[in-house]
């Protein structure tokens, strides 16, 4: 029987488009076998979310994630979309060693660049409707987000194309904007909702008030909370960890340790200790991460856990040269 459980895990396609499109060491045909094989190791694991975005691998993300759909029961999944990013800074951002190449993101929240980016994405993923679209940080765009890109949403909404309009960031002032404007019917806030960064707060705070779900996304902070014990060379929200955020994470792998559990298991598990939160979006790149991240999602953690985790992280305090959220 399926663990209902994972009905709250979403399969992140950040990884498998980046994966896909930048090729690696494995190169590209191989790189999309493995990102294929990833898709359908968490359907066979239970997962029926999947959140995708055309700049996700320049569109190869959506590409695959179709494929690997293909054939299955369209009743049975959902499949959510983005528009205004179109591309990415790093067109693998996942990559560890630094070499991949930078190049300057580019935006369009226009209502045409909306409907047009839609059309692109059903016609990838070979689907009728996107269940729910993201607006793909919109954070210094949101004039053009609220006046052309939501209208064209709705229209594309009515026409039966697109189900809940959304706001996708990492900027929790801007989600907060949107759903004051009563803009959007849900928030993914990636990156500010976990273990050892707190900042969505008052957004999820908001949220809760006015009956708007959150999908949290990225709690592994990008790598540093993945692993059972943190150590340099693992990144934290894609750049190097400090030596405190280091110390902060061995320190609640302790804790963890000490209750006969890991931390990535209290990781991906942490967001839904908040009663905003509908769903955990993580990133996977192969079947191996699906499998061990759909275990340490059902795992049974004591109750007696969090409350030693929520007392450490009150006690840290504010990571030096720790940037203030927007």
């Amino acid at each position: 029987m399926q663990d209902t459980r994972l009905d709250r895990l979403c399969f992140g396609c950040g990884p498998i488009g980046g994966l896909a499109a930048a090729g690696g060491d494995t190169g590209p045909e191989r790189a999309e076998e493995i990102a294929v094989a990833a898709v359908e190791a968490a359907w066979e694991c239970g997962l029926r979310s999947f959140d995708t975005a055309p700049s996700y691998g320049d569109g190869a993300a959506e590409r695959l994630l179709g494929t690997a759909l293909r054939g299955l029961p369209r009743d049975r999944f959902t499949v959510s979309g983005k528009v205004g990013r179109r591309t990415m800074a790093i067109a693998d951002p996942y990559r560890l060693d630094g070499a991949a190449a930078r190049r300057e993101p580019r935006f369009d929240f226009t209502a045409a660049g909306v409907r047009r980016t839609v059309e692109t994405s059903l016609e990838r993923l070979g689907l009728d409707r996107l269940d729910t679209v993201f607006l793909h940080d919109p954070d210094d765009l949101l004039g053009p987000a609220l006046d052309e890109a939501v209208p064209a949403l709705h229209e594309l909404r009515r026409a039966g194309a697109v189900g809940a309009i959304g706001v996708g960031t990492t900027r929790p002032r801007a989600a907060e904007a949107l759903v004051a404007a009563g803009a959007v019917d849900t928030v993914m806030i990636a990156g500010e909702w976990n273990l050892m960064r707190r900042s969505a707060a008052t957004l999820l705070a908001r949220c809760q008030e006015a009956g708007v779900p959150v999908l949290a996304a990225a709690p592994y902070a990008s790598g540093l909370l993945a692993v059972a014990r943190p150590g340099p060379g693992l990144p934290y929200l894609y750049r190097a960890p400090s030596p405190w955020l280091l110390e902060a994470a061995g320190r609640m792998a302790d804790r963890c340790r000490r209750h006969g559990a890991e931390l990535p298991q209290a990781a991906i598990q942490f967001p839904l200790r908040h009663p905003a939160v509908t769903q955990v979006v993580v990133g996977m790149r192969d079947a191996g991460e699906v499998v061990a991240n759909a275990a340490r999602f059902t795992t049974d953690l004591p109750e007696a856990l969090w409350a030693e985790l929520d007392t450490l992280w009150a006690g840290l305090g504010t990571p030096p040269g720790e940037p203030v959220p927007t």
